[in-house]
């Protein structure tokens, strides 16, 4: 061993700040790389409470990728609907987040209020209360609907006798049409966009004000100027908030589990990922099945982040 190595040895003394990493080393170890690690290993087996264990290899993978069962064919429907819930949420949010951020950069009275009636919905978008309010909102009797009536028939028959069965009008099923129920859950994930407000607004305040100063002077217009100074600058932040949409997107359980009448459906039109290894294994008994389908996921967001990183050379500015 080498004296310089010995002397860097040395040199270490221990602190009590270690103390306080020692709840986050654990919390790792145990709630993370442990069930990582598990998680793997239960997928080479067809694994079932109550049940003899069997080794199957890579068994589970061919079976949700290639075979014709019915968990082959529900996986593949199931990971086609997550890539349409995700390519059409992610936008959704960065593009709402970004506009409402823009608003809120705006110096005027009162603008710390807004901000904070804005960050709510977050806070409380994942909870299973707001799923249920989401539910009843878009249901054949719920406030979508009423407004429609509304709408519809006018508003010269106050007090709103009839408003839930108008003569002739047949409410629309936005949870039981295959067609509208994942739009309805996308709407609900664009509603939860305060986290990726607040992280936009930070990012638009750190745009130097003498760029916009500059532009006006050379004539440019607001929405010249958004595009061609603002957005440039922030787009490190975008790229940091579509890979965390990304993984959220991927991870969604509450509201395909809450807001359809049955989870999944109607006719397995909101049947996510997530919901799918939920299925399998706590209600089918199938641990083996699930935890293939959970790595999968896993390679599939992994792989999709890595592209999008290696790409974002060719449009994410940095400032050096």
């Amino acid at each position: 061993m080498s004296t310089q190595v010995k002397k860097k040895r040395a040199k270490f003394q221990w602190s009590d700040a270690y103390l306080y990493l020692i709840p986050w080393l654990i919390g790792i170890l145990v709630f993370r790389l442990y069930p990582f690690i598990e998680a793997f290993r239960i997928s080479l087996f067809n694994q079932r409470i109550g049940r003899p264990t069997e080794f199957v290899g890579l068994g589970n993978f061919t079976e949700i990728l290639f075979g014709d069962s019915m968990h082959g064919n529900l996986f593949r429907h199931s990971l086609n609907v997550t890539f349409r819930y995700v390519f059409l949420t992610v936008p959704l949010v960065l593009i709402f987040a970004l506009f409402i951020a823009f608003i809120l950069n705006f110096k005027i009275k009162g603008i710390g209020f807004f901000r904070t009636a804005f960050y709510i919905p977050s806070i409380l978008g994942g909870s299973v209360s707001v799923a249920l309010l989401w539910r009843a909102v878009w249901g054949n009797r719920g406030l979508i609907n009423s407004f429609i009536v509304i709408i519809v028939n006018g508003l010269n028959f106050l007090p709103f006798v009839n408003i839930y069965a108008p003569e002739g009008w047949v409410p629309v099923g936005w949870m039981v049409q295959g067609g509208t129920a994942l739009v309805v859950m996308a709407i609900l994930r664009a509603w939860q966009f305060g986290s990726a407000m607040l992280i936009f607004l930070s990012a638009l305040q750190n745009v130097p004000a003498t760029l916009y100063e500059a532009a006006s002077i050379d004539g440019a217009k607001k929405w010249r100027q958004f595009f061609t100074i603002t957005v440039p600058i922030i787009t490190p932040t975008i790229l940091f908030n579509g890979i965390q949409l990304l993984t959220a997107a991927f991870q969604e359980f509450n509201a395909a589990y809450l807001v359809p009448a049955q989870p999944g459906g109607p006719n397995n039109a909101t049947l996510l990922l997530n919901i799918f290894i939920y299925q399998r294994a706590f209600e089918q008994n199938n641990f083996g099945i699930a935890a293939a389908a959970s790595w999968i996921m896993f390679i599939i967001v992994m792989i999709i982040a890595t592209i999008v990183q290696t790409t974002s050379s060719k449009w994410v500015h940095y400032n050096d």
